[in-house]
Formats: structure tokens, sequence, C-alpha cells
């Protein structure tokens, strides 16, 4: 397939997208723990990422983050400050909570992306219509990818996925 015809379903796909999600760990974060002495979680996030998203929201469009890691307060926290909608922590069925927030945006799957780094997210991404892979993903994560980031998760991947879909909208595609 040349890379013409693949970079226009890049941007078909992109284009329908009305909601973004992520994983966290590995997409937001470089995917490092950082536990403090009292055995407190801690992330670090790219700045560049949290402006990404403020520009889509901006611009009209919804995200969250759907996560199988239990740090929902720092997701909370992170996730209000940039104006995210929707925080499902400690995810035991990330499709089912997928299916759920559908529901409550009354969207298709095929107008949702989903951004996401190893094997727990596979399953995720077979269902969205723009599933995205973090540059440093596993193999069988990229496999599933339409899109993959040119950089790593924590370091300003939301950003290049939220550019792009901004870009696709608008284009004459």
């Amino acid at each position: 397939m040349s890379k013409l015809i693949l970079r226009k379903n890049i941007l078909i796909r992109a284009k329908k997208v009305k909601l973004l999600l992520m994983d966290c760990d590995g997409v937001l974060t470089d995917g490092r723990l950082y536990f403090s002495e009292q055995g407190e979680h801690l992330k670090v996030f790219n700045v560049k990422d949290g402006q990404g998203l403020a520009l889509w929201h901006k611009a009209g469009f919804r995200s969250g983050i759907i996560s199988g890691r239990n740090a929902e307060e720092i997701l909370k926290k992170r996730a209000t400050e940039i104006g995210m909608h929707y925080i499902k922590a400690c995810s035991l069925d990330k499709i089912r909570d997928f299916e759920d927030i559908l529901k409550k945006e009354g969207l298709t799957a095929q107008e949702v992306a989903f951004v996401g780094d190893d094997i727990g997210d596979i399953g995720l991404m077979q269902k969205v219509g723009f599933p995205i892979a973090v540059a440093d993903a596993v193999k069988e994560v990229k496999f599933n990818a339409v899109y993959k980031t040119k950089v790593n998760g924590g370091h300003g991947a939301i950003r290049e996925v939220t550019d792009l879909l901004l870009k696709a909208k608008k284009s004459a595609v």
C-alpha cells in the first residue's frame, strides 16, 4: 500500500473522531512508576500533552482515561486540571468501561480514538475507529494500531495525536 493511501486512511479515520480516550501509564506518562517512602504513587506528566488536550477541548471535543492501575486521585487531579471528561481508574474491563462512556456520549465506536501502549489495551484498540500506539508500545499493540506516534509515551505523544486529529478536522479529505 502506498504512503499516500495510508496517509489518506489515517486522515479519514481521524476526521471522524469526537472522543479521544487513552491509557495512562506508558501513554500520558513514560511508564515508570515512582513510590515515596510512605508508599505514595507519583506520576510525571508532560505539559505538551496537557496543552494538546486543552486545544482539543477548546475545539469542542472530549477526552478521557481508561487505566488498569489504581491511581485515581492522581489521575483526577491531572484530568481536572486539563479538563478531561472521563476517568476510569483501576479498570478491570476496559471494553465495558468504554461501552459505558459510548452510551453516555451517544457516539459510535467509529467516532473514538484510543491510545495504548501494552497488551491490556489491545481489546479496546480493536473496538475503536482509530486505534493508536505510542512509539515505544509493545509490538502486539503496534500491530493493532492504525497510527503510531513518532514520540514515546510521556514525551508528547498525546500532543502529537491531538495535533493530528485537529489537522484532520481542517483537511479536505
